[in-house]
């Protein structure tokens, strides 16, 4: 069910009935499984953490509902993206953050100059940081030091946790850069079901075009297909992404699209955007999550990758939070 406007504006001032006890396990609650991961790993046995999205779910289109609500009354501290990726939710944490909860917006804590705009409002920042992992690192950072705030005693577990998991995301990294370019420099242009990629393109040096725009609110027109299709033919693109959290239609539209003017495009494999993989599964981690992408986008268009992955890898070093 739903929550009104109302019904927000109503409620939340009860978050203040629920203030962190100090001594007690930390309640954590992170919006998306890409932060729930990276709070789950630097928390350790120090806290308990709930994801409020499940695998699948589309941040830009989520509606918080009733047990959303209790979720926050019950946290002690919440993590979530910002820069309008949850933007449903934004006076819900506003409202939280003023009743004295501990409330983080990751992604606002990188510099403003290492942040991307939307091509249709200037104004507006690019909330898909997590798709580049050098910038995600600066996110990791800032859960360190906010759990370092609210529990000085844990300090140095928080610093050992994090240093652990930054092994990993620095190894994948590397893998990334290598696989990615291997892919022929003229085919290095990633199509996708929204422009949920930018920040990647820009660490991997990947021309990104997406059929829709940052935000999946909107359709994408008939002029917008067109002019895809063209560039598809023109550049002899071999293959387009899905993207797990994104209807076909699109990319199905793309296709045909070239079809009728005798270019063969296929759909490289499906990838993760906006939400990871299900629950218990390699991609249902975050390092699963950007392994999977990359090693699929490499292999699509004519680059070397292990079938594995990263993690089959020589560079892999079986990541803790492998299932």
């Amino acid at each position: 069910m739903r929550i009104p406007s109302y019904a927000v504006t109503f409620l939340l001032p009860l978050l203040a009935l629920s203030q962190p006890v100090s001594g007690d396990e930390l309640r954590c609650l992170a919006t998306t499984g890409m932060i729930g991961d990276l709070v789950k790993a630097v928390v350790g046995d120090r806290g308990s953490v709930e994801v409020l999205m499940s695998p699948g779910v589309d941040p830009h289109l989520y509606q918080p509902t009733r047990s959303d609500l209790a979720k926050v009354l019950a946290a002690d501290v919440i993590f979530y993206n910002g820069l309008h990726l949850e933007g449903r939710m934004d006076e819900a944490f506003a409202r939280a953050q003023e009743s004295g909860r501990s409330v983080c917006a990751v992604a606002e804590q990188l510099p403003k100059q290492s942040l991307l705009h939307d091509a249709e409002d200037p104004k507006a920042h690019d909330p898909h940081v997590w798709m580049d992992p050098k910038s995600w690192r600066m996110v990791l950072f800032a859960i360190r030091d906010r759990f370092g705030l609210l529990d000085p005693d844990g300090r140095a577990a928080y610093e050992f946790n994090t240093n652990s998991y930054l092994k990993n995301l620095e190894a994948l990294d590397v893998y990334a850069s290598e696989v990615l370019q291997s892919v022929p420099a003229e085919v290095r242009v990633l199509v996708t079901a929204h422009d949920a990629f930018g920040y990647f393109g820009k660490r991997f040096e990947f021309e990104v075009i997406g059929l829709q725009g940052i935000s999946t609110e909107s359709e994408a027109s008939v002029h917008d297909v067109n002019r895809l299709v063209n560039l598809l033919v023109q550049r002899k693109i071999p293959a387009i992404f899905v993207e797990s959290t994104v209807p076909e239609k699109g990319i199905r539209a793309l296709i045909e699209g070239a079809k009728a003017q005798g270019h063969t495009v296929k759909i490289g494999g499906s990838l993760y955007s906006d939400a990871m993989g299900d629950a218990g599964t390699w991609s249902g981690t975050y390092l699963g999550m950007i392994d999977h992408n990359v090693t699929t986008i490499a292999r699509a268009l004519g680059g070397e990758a292990p079938q594995g992955g990263w993690r089959a890898s020589k560079n892999s070093l079986s990541p803790g939070s492998s299932p």
